[in-house]
């Protein structure tokens, strides 16, 4: 697949010190269940639970029929298309549900691509997040409780 756009993103996790920063750029056209993996590499966390990314009032994940919780298809929409539908220039990637992992994601740049340069890219790096399953994230999905068995 050729890369013609890419989005450079600011991900903060949020409530934590010292900081926790990244700073990647990622095709345009990416998936978001792709973006998800390519913040579990970059933040430094292990894949093992739920997420979901949160565009104003609209949220991304796996649908699970056993969980009431009403989300849209990760694998079935790219950043590109939930950018332009909500005009969000920042979102939310929350990672964890049972901790409350909230991450702010903010889309610095959009631009071509460069060519030759094989995306996603880590541009910058600050802090490292905590160990899985601590139980100490700020917050969890609205209206949805936390739960230890479904985390």
């Amino acid at each position: 697949m050729t890369t013609t756009a890419i989005a450079r993103l600011k991900i903060k996790l949020d409530d934590v010190k010292p900081a926790v920063m990244r700073r990647i750029e990622v095709p345009l056209a990416l998936r978001l269940d792709r973006l998800h993996l390519v913040l579990q590499v970059a933040l430094g966390w292990t894949d093992s639970h739920l997420y979901e990314f949160r565009f104003r009032d609209v949220g991304f994940g796996i649908p699970d029929p056993d969980w009431e919780h009403d989300i849209l298809d990760a694998r079935k929409a790219k950043l590109e298309a939930v950018i332009a539908d909500t005009g969000a220039r920042s979102f939310k990637y929350l990672y964890n549900f049972g901790d409350g992992w909230e991450h702010t994601v903010k889309v610095e740049k959009i631009a071509p691509a460069t060519p030759d340069v094989d995306y996603p890219l880590l541009l910058g790096a600050s802090g490292r997040c905590p160990p899985e399953d601590v139980g100490g994230g700020a917050v969890g999905i609205p209206g949805v409780p936390r739960s230890p068995g479904r985390s």
